[in-house]
């Protein structure tokens, strides 16, 4: 029996190192931190030391292909794939940053959005049999999809939406906040909100794929909310502990064998959320 395995993005801090504390204590397997910098990620691995749980370290920067790729061949080698991954790193840029939007869009897009996928791209045929996928999202998403115009809503909640589709629509967004155009091609005005619901939409379309392409292998894959946490990130007045924002991404990672539901969802407070 191979030693099971999850990974989690983006987790030397914040909601990332939250989710590996409950996995350490919940998780029958090696828990993997990861991070851009190796520095960052070792501390990361020494603090949950203190606290009695021994998670494991290696370097992932999603926005590096050459990581992706590195660390993906890792974990084929090391355990025959993975069991759990959960794809938490992502950016925000302030409410109060003067930085342009046109430049904030692409910045936005490009983590949350093209380099989470590069790692799906990478990791979803590592996931084995039984394995859970989840992506850390946002209600803000949600809140966004609401506010783009019909057409845009009718693509990014139908069924037959591709992954190349998603894409090339998230690209128009970046390209159309370069011109200072997105709000007249019926965008919202918010970089964050739409990379979240680039995000989701993803998910779902990966649910679906997995579903016919490996009808048997019983791959749980969602976007979950893990609502507004105080982090270096989100600030300090937000009302939830880094440890309250594991809850929901925990409780997918960790749904049940055999279990058929949720798949292909949008999850907070262990609820599904209507899109």
């Amino acid at each position: 029996m191979s030693t099971k395995v999850a990974v989690i993005t983006g987790s030397n801090k914040g909601i990332g190192l939250a989710i590996v504390r409950a996995l350490c204590k919940e998780y029958q397997g090696d828990v993997y931190i990861t991070a851009r910098d190796a520095g960052r990620g070792q501390e990361a691995v020494e603090s949950m030391a203190s606290e009695g749980l021994k998670p494991k370290f290696h370097q992932l920067d999603i926005n590096d292909q050459k990581s992706i790729a590195t660390a993906a061949a890792y974990f084929k080698d090391k355990y025959g794939g993975v069991d759990v991954l959960i794809n938490n790193a992502g950016i925000a840029f302030k409410a109060a940053d003067t930085t342009p939007f046109p430049v904030q869009a692409e910045v936005t897009l490009k983590t949350n959005y093209f380099a989470t996928r590069d790692m799906l791209t990478h990791f979803l045929p590592l996931v084995k049999a039984g394995g859970r996928v989840v992506n850390v999202s946002s209600f803000v998403g949600a809140r966004t999809l609401n506010k783009c115009n019909a057409a845009l809503q009718q693509r990014f909640r139908s069924e037959d939406i591709s992954e190349e589709e998603l894409t090339a629509l998230m690209e128009q967004f970046v390209d159309q906040a370069k011109k200072g155009e997105h709000e007249k091609g019926g965008w919202p005005d918010t970089a964050y909100g739409t990379s979240k619901t680039g995000l989701t939409v993803l998910s779902m379309i990966h649910a679906r794929r997995l579903s016919k392409e490996r009808p048997n292998d019983g791959i749980l894959v969602n976007a979950c909310c893990p609502g507004w946490v105080r982090t270096d990130m989100a600030g300090s007045k937000a009302p939830k502990s880094p440890d309250e924002g594991a809850i929901t991404p925990v409780y997918l990672a960790l749904l049940p064998p055999g279990a058929t539901e949720p798949h292909g969802k949008f999850v907070s407070d262990k609820e599904v959320q209507t899109w």
